[in-house]
């Protein structure tokens, strides 16, 4: 599959870094301030979690480095080329180029089998239907749900839902994968499917940040960014544990 060539630098820069990120909402007459003055590097192929409890400003600087949104002062730069200010269509350009994304509500479209599902980021970059049905078909293998193709979403269980949406989110290609509470909606068993992919991506290079309040979840990760009240409280890189499991993928 040939996708445009991307928009990064190669440089050794990293590949998320962002400076003093501010971001502010007014509600009414008053003002919240989200997240008062970040500042992370990120560097390609780290597993990250990004934790912190309700309120805490890490869903939103998730959504500043998704560019699902623009920040309120600070600096931006993904992949050593400047964000911070680009117009919407360069932000959308760059979002479906560079990013790929993972929610708690999977976000699948209902009317669609599971194949056009995974095709809908190729369709947007342009490929020819061949190609799209070619690379949908090798990501749903991958996830352990070649079989499924032609179910609908509806047919399928919650823990398939997300590796859905996960073959979708690479469908790309992305060079930064971003996942929000991706475990959220299931339960513990199927948490852990959907983590041990998570790890068998980090192991081909994948960049990988995941937003999740859970600590087992953010155990997986090799390091974990604490936000509080806007601001990162703590930064620790931590060993890789062992996952049970691991790149086996059952049809149920």
């Amino acid at each position: 599959m040939t996708l445009p060539p991307s928009t990064l630098s190669s440089s050794t820069a990293p590949l998320v870094s962002v400076r003093n990120l501010k971001r502010r909402y007014e509600i009414g007459e008053s003002e919240f301030l989200a997240l008062r003055g970040v500042s992370l590097d990120i560097r390609e192929g780290e597993f990250v979690a990004l934790m912190g409890p309700s309120g805490s400003g890490k869903t939103t600087l998730m959504h500043l480095i998704g560019l699902l949104d623009r920040p309120s002062g600070g600096q931006y730069l993904l992949g050593g080329r400047d964000v911070t200010d680009l117009s919407e269509n360069e932000r959308a350009e760059a979002r479906n180029r560079e990013i790929g994304f993972v929610f708690q509500a999977f976000h699948l479209l209902p009317r669609m089998n599971l194949r056009e599902n995974v095709e809908v980021p190729l369709l947007y970059a342009g490929l020819p239907p061949r190609e799209r049905t070619e690379r949908a078909m090798t990501l749903l293998g991958k996830v352990g749900l070649e079989s499924k193709a032609a179910n609908l979403p509806s047919q399928i269980s919650g823990g398939q839902k997300q590796r859905v949406a996960i073959a979708r989110a690479l469908a790309a290609e992305p060079r930064l994968l971003l996942a929000d509470e991706p475990t959220g909606n299931l339960d513990s068993h199927t948490s852990e499917e959907v983590m041990a992919l998570f790890h068998e991506l980090h192991a081909e290079g994948r960049t990988l940040i995941v937003v999740t309040h859970e600590p087992d979840i953010g155990a997986h990760a090799e390091r974990v960014v604490r936000v509080r009240d806007g601001q990162v409280e703590s930064d620790v890189t931590q060993g890789r544990p062992s996952v049970a499991g691991e790149g086996v993928w059952p049809s149920r």
